[in-house]
């Protein structure tokens, strides 16, 4: 009986973490001004939902991110949407690159909440408490995003990413690695501190529940 409320309360989170991913990725909230930047802020409910229901929640919260991607980028397409949407990169002459597109949209994004997950599980193994731990997950589980998604343009699409920016093939390296350490960095710390905000409220809101359901079972009992 506990562990059936436990998975349906897990469900609903889920849930609902989902339907804010779809949300902030279909809308202005999901970009925030920084000095510099707009960072984007749709990898956030991943990270968050990594660490309150764990990896496999945390991958497939990030598989709905990367569909959303998908598909904005498929309706709505920019310069770079051949590298997120394989219908864009099958339409403009670049078919073999739509398995390609695929991961860097989807697989890439599952990888954030996988590692978030299994790095919230690793530090709090080693006992370190939530205010440490949550900026932490934060930081690197943004920083996960933009590498992954960066490192794989680089290693699958530089060619078509150096003619989309119409620079040689030799200065591809450079401006990836300038979006990992600029907006990318910028990102990952705009991460940390609404990770570590949200995720200790909504940590100590989920304890509540679990103990709660788990009184009244024991009463019931």
């Amino acid at each position: 009986m506990k562990m059936k409320k436990f998975d349906t309360n897990r469900m609903v989170g889920v849930a609902l973490m989902a339907a804010l991913i779809i949300l902030l990725a279909n809308t202005p909230l999901g970009m925030i001004q920084l000095p510099v930047i707009k960072a984007t802020t749709v990898h956030i409910p991943v990270i968050i939902g990594a660490v309150l229901f764990g990896p496999a929640a945390g991958s497939l919260l990030g598989a709905v991110f990367g569909i959303c991607s998908m598909v904005s980028n498929t309706t709505a397409p920019t310069l770079l949407s051949f590298a997120f949407s394989p219908f864009v990169a099958a339409t403009t002459g670049r078919a073999a690159g739509a398995v390609k597109a695929l991961w860097i949209a989807v697989g890439c994004r599952v990888m954030i909440g996988l590692v978030s997950g299994w790095l919230w599980i690793g530090l709090k193994k080693l006992r370190l408490p939530d205010m440490a731990a949550l900026p932490i997950v934060g930081f690197v589980g943004s920083m996960t995003n933009t590498v992954f998604v960066m490192g794989s343009i680089y290693a699958l699409l530089a060619s078509q990413y150096a003619d989309a920016k119409q620079v040689a093939i030799s200065a591809v390296y450079g401006l990836i690695m300038g979006t990992v350490t600029g907006a990318g960095v910028m990102e990952a710390i705009a991460a940390l501190v609404l990770v570590t905000a949200i995720g200790k409220v909504l940590l100590n809101a989920v304890i509540r529940t679990y103990m709660l359901g788990t009184a009244k079972s024991e009463t019931a009992a």
